[in-house]
């Protein structure tokens, strides 16, 4: 029903852009100043509203209308990667925020000086993963540390996974294959919370993928949230892995890692965000990290998109 609802609304908005396209020509015949000025106005408008009505035409792959777990880990780079962490979660939010997603913090671990260790945020709304699927990856961060006593450049980095949230009943993982831990959890307490082993931790036995749950108050719980994290990892596994393959034919495949990070944020002594996947640029770095993100995730899908036409 979400995804038909979904159709029916984009089918509908090209209709009214297809009518507004033809308000405007309408239009075109006119001389007068006032009018050329209000229907190149108005056209600038409606080419952005067109490329946001293609690019959703063309997010139908197999999780794009699936919401999303997103977990964010800081990196290389002690109390500066810790708080680099936190800015890009506030960044997420801030961007979710903007699109009329929900969310809500499932697990938030904070760090001893500043900043965070790593949190976990369910992110509910339409086209999640769709959108936010290009921001899987390492990002980094160079500016003048305001923790250490002289004020020195630094660069650090942090870790965003963007897992689908797939239901468990659509894929079956053989209960041979996993290896269940249960312990105590390390939260802020309660009537049950560190009381009972209620916390869940699950090994991915031929993959060594390895999640754990401890935010809700009952084990059976956390078992089921741990599962859905398990299969939004295995499948991007499964993607990075298929992805790899064709780069490797193609003879451009590299290991992912620190050293291949997907966007940079430099904050001193210049400002600018660049995506390394587009190239794409620009100087406004507190306007992207208060979470104007449209510039760089609509570039991303774009490039996807005419990958895919090239490939056929």
């Amino acid at each position: 029903m979400k995804e038909l609802k979904f159709w029916n609304e984009l089918q509908k908005t090209w209709q009214l852009l297809r009518q507004k396209a033809q308000d405007l020509s309408s239009l075109l015949s006119e001389e007068d100043a006032e009018t050329v000025a209000f229907v190149e106005s108005e056209l600038s408008v409606l080419a952005r509203e067109l490329k946001k009505a293609h690019i959703e035409l063309f997010l139908n792959g197999p999780y794009d209308q699936s919401d999303v777990t997103l977990i964010i880990s800081a990196g290389t780079g002690g109390v500066d990667a810790q708080d680099w962490a936190e800015m890009l979660l506030r960044m997420y939010l801030r961007y979710a925020e903007k699109r009329g997603w929900k969310t809500s913090i499932i697990e938030k671990i904070a760090a001893n000086e500043a900043g965070i260790k790593s949190a976990m945020v369910s992110v509910k709304g339409t086209l999640v993963y769709g959108y936010l699927k290009n921001e899987h990856g390492v990002h980094r961060l160079v500016r003048l540390s305001p923790f250490n006593a002289k004020n020195l450049r630094q660069t650090s980095f942090a870790l965003v996974e963007v897992l689908p949230v797939i239901p468990l009943e659509k894929v079956a993982i053989a209960e041979k294959d996993l290896k269940v831990d249960t312990f105590r959890s390390s939260g802020a307490g309660g009537q049950n919370v560190n009381k009972t082993e209620s916390a869940v931790r699950i090994t991915h036995l031929p993959t060594g993928i390895i999640v754990a749950c401890q935010n809700e108050r009952s084990q059976v719980q956390n078992r089921a949230y741990a599962m859905q994290i398990l299969l939004g990892k295995l499948t991007q596994r499964m993607q990075e892995e298929h992805k790899g393959r064709v780069e490797e034919l193609k003879g451009g495949y590299k290991e992912a890692g620190w050293s291949n990070q997907i966007r940079s944020y430099v904050l001193q002594p210049y400002t600018m965000v660049k995506d390394h996947r587009t190239d794409v640029e620009t100087s406004q770095a507190h306007d992207v990290l208060d979470g104007d993100l449209d510039l760089f995730i609509e570039q991303n899908l774009v490039k996807l998109f005419q990958g895919m036409t090239s490939d056929k």
